[in-house]
């Protein structure tokens, strides 16, 4: 999952939209996916990409129907106070004074008699920005909320324990030296020399600390990431990307290709479901993506279009990577592959380039994401009309969310599994879990208001309520497969 998108709600074009919401999906996670396809086999891998890719879509649909709902509730509670208003305010009236009005003025009617009348369209519009936290808060009960928030916020703490752990590792791999020409055929190891007496572990532990000082400070601040900020980190990523690709292509082609992954590997499914899961994650940040596009009569057919590219972009991504590098060379981080050798890029100012970028990308991203996190914590032990003490607001809520993502990072740099792990447990609930929940009582909850036959027009195709079904059926599925996997990992060890 890439970074948060616009902060200002600007409308834009659907178009733009597009090119958002292709840029909110695609990010570190694309960088550790080449190692999880090397380890489960091409085949198993493209197979569950796509499936993974069409479940992630259908509750993407979940969500913007959702989303469509909660405005046209917040319109018709809207209208029911106005209506009360102005059914005080005609007390004040004598009789005749009353017949004047009814016959000057139309009755404001109840969303109910707008939607038989035919012009119920409009309640359906997207318009009021409506986040996931305040879709729960109307759609589910007070422990839905609190399974919400806790959802989230773990999610949210294995988005900052990959962010730590990949900036200093990738800044750990560019200073020990690791850059000379005959340098990709070797594995490394923590213990192996960096600089003199201390080792590579001892140098990604520094960089960790000095990384924990400089973007540790913005958690107890607010930070937004500006539209020229995004802009340049967008640019960046897709010059790394797409420098990548070709690069690994032209290797192949030259026959220089030293991959020679598994047709089907089971033991590296488990770690592919959660690195998949985490790399189609956007649902989250919908409601801020969706609402200030200006046309929204084709977002279906927009969001269908973007997956479709996003699905052929990691494939391709992917396959270039496993079938250029020997799997057992292949990175976490899939950048790294290209700052050791020479055979792939001999230019040392690209080899660098590629080596630093999850640095500048992922330093933007980390405030944006503790910030988000600090303020859920908030939001969790908030109480209506109650305020927080000065040391609780400033220092405690911003310490709880910045130490433990940054202690998980000085104990492990495996971001592979950070990935998967984080994926296949709190996204599984982000991405499954909510949107399913979410779609379902939203329909349960606005029946009563708009009747039985009103149609959302931004309703999900998967219309059913065997979707729904399915979709929490598979999380629970998959939460067992993974755990059973790292049970029985754990067993063999």
């Amino acid at each position: 999952m890439a970074g948060g998108i616009t902060e200002t709600g600007e409308p834009y074009s659907p178009f733009v939209g597009l090119v958002y919401m292709f840029n909110l999906i695609v990010g570190t996670g694309a960088l550790t996916m080449p190692k999880a396809f090397a380890k489960a086999g091409w085949v198993v891998s493209l197979a569950l990409i796509s499936f993974l890719g069409f479940m992630s879509y259908m509750t993407t649909t979940f969500v913007i129907e959702a989303m469509a709902a909660a405005n046209a509730q917040l319109r018709w509670k809207r209208r029911e106070q106005e209506e009360v208003e102005d059914s005080d305010s005609t007390s004040d009236y004598s009789d005749d004074d009353v017949i004047i009005r009814g016959r000057s003025e139309p009755e404001t009617r109840p969303i109910l008699s707008v939607q038989r009348t035919g012009g119920a369209a409009n309640h359906f519009d997207i318009v009021e920005r409506v986040e996931m936290g305040q879709m729960a808060s109307m759609f589910f009960n007070k422990v839905g909320v609190n399974m919400f928030y806790v959802c989230i916020i773990v999610y949210l703490y294995g988005d900052l324990a990959i962010y730590a752990a990949a900036v200093p590792m990738s800044l750990m791999e560019v200073a020990c030296g690791n850059h000379s020409c005959s340098a990709g055929a070797v594995k490394y190891n923590e213990s192996d020399p960096c600089w003199g007496p201390v080792t590579r572990k001892d140098a990604y532990r520094v960089f960790l600390s000095i990384f924990t000082l400089f973007m540790g400070p913005f958690t107890f601040f607010n930070a937004q990431k500006t539209k020229y900020l995004q802009i340049l980190t967008s640019l960046m990523r897709w010059i790394a990307f797409t420098m990548m690709i070709i690069l690994a292509l032209i290797r192949i082609a030259k026959g220089g290709g030293a991959g020679r992954p598994p047709v089907a590997q089971v033991s590296g499914v488990p770690n592919l479901f959660g690195v998949c899961v985490y790399s189609f994650m956007c649902q989250h940040s919908l409601p801020s993506l969706i609402t200030p596009i200006s046309d929204k009569k084709r977002v279906g057919t927009l969001v269908l279009a973007d997956y479709v590219m996003i699905l052929g972009f990691y494939a391709l991504l992917s396959f270039t990577a496993i079938f250029c590098f020997d799997s057992s060379l292949l990175h976490d981080m899939y950048t790294l592959n290209f700052t050791d050798n020479c055979g792939v890029l001999d230019v040392a100012a690209l080899r660098y380039f590629l080596g630093l970028f999850p640095v500048f990308t992922i330093s933007t991203n980390f405030p944006i994401i503790a910030v988000t996190l600090r303020n859920n914590w908030k939001t969790l032990f908030h109480r209506e009309g109650g305020t927080y003490p000065w040391v609780v607001d400033r220092v405690v809520f911003p310490l709880i969310t910045l130490v433990p993502p940054i202690i998980v990072a000085f104990c492990t740099h495996n971001l592979e599994s950070l990935v998967g792990i984080t994926g296949a447990y709190a996204g599984t609930g982000i991405q499954y879990v909510v949107p399913a929940l979410l779609v379902y009582y939203g329909r349960r909850h606005l029946e009563p208001v708009v009747g039985p036959d009103a149609v959302n027009k931004h309703g999900s195709p998967f219309r059913h309520t065997f979707w729904v079904g399915f979709v929490v059926v598979w999380a629970t599925f998959c939460l067992v497969f993974v755990t059973a996997n790292i049970i029985l990992e754990d067993t063999k060890k």
